[in-house]
């Protein structure tokens, strides 16, 4: 009972900050659409039997973009622009702190490993240093043109780096683990 109690309220929590974080009073960088694409890849790979590891990779997407939005809010409202050490941090204690709770909660199920890690954590790991990784490259080029290269670009290249990643995985599982 208390282990349903505590998932209820951690449920209850962080639907709470999603929903002040969904109200943005202008645009942010992460829409809604990268929160949707992600919430759709998640659903989708549970929902046909997709193994934990690409799982993994879809809600590391899905913490990715919440992370990024809950740093916009933080910088909006402390307004220190030199802080960019706190990007960063946001995005390690957003996925630390799910994939503790996900072990404290045996939400893990322990099937099989890839690397030495569950495939759940693997997946997780993995998708968000690339999706990490995407969206500094992505900043990185907006600060260089100026400005994006074709419309959706962080979309495009943020969920297509997951679908990649994805793919790869997938072939990974399929011919050598």
């Amino acid at each position: 009972m208390k282990k349903l109690f505590a998932v209820f309220f951690s449920f209850f929590l962080l639907l709470v900050i999603s929903f002040s974080l969904l109200v943005p009073p202008m645009a942010e960088a992460h829409c809604p659409l990268c929160v949707a694409g992600a919430g759709v890849g998640l659903t989708l790979s549970r929902w046909i039997g997709l193994d934990d590891s690409i799982t993994g990779l879809w809600l590391a997407a899905f913490l990715g973009t919440m992370s990024f939005w809950i740093y916009s809010s933080f910088m909006r409202k402390i307004h220190k622009p030199g802080w960019i050490w706190l990007k960063p941090l946001i995005y390690i204690l957003v996925f630390a702190s799910s994939i503790w709770s996900f072990f404290r909660f045996n939400l893990v199920l322990r099937m099989g490993r890839m690397f030495g890690i569950d495939k759940l954590t693997f997946g997780i790991i993995a998708g968000g240093t690339i999706f990490y990784l995407v969206d500094e490259i992505n900043n990185l080029i907006i600060r260089i043109k100026g400005k994006t290269l074709f419309p959706y670009q962080r979309i495009v290249l943020g969920l297509g780096s997951i679908l990649l990643l994805s793919l790869l995985d997938y072939y990974l599982i399929g011919y050598y683990i």
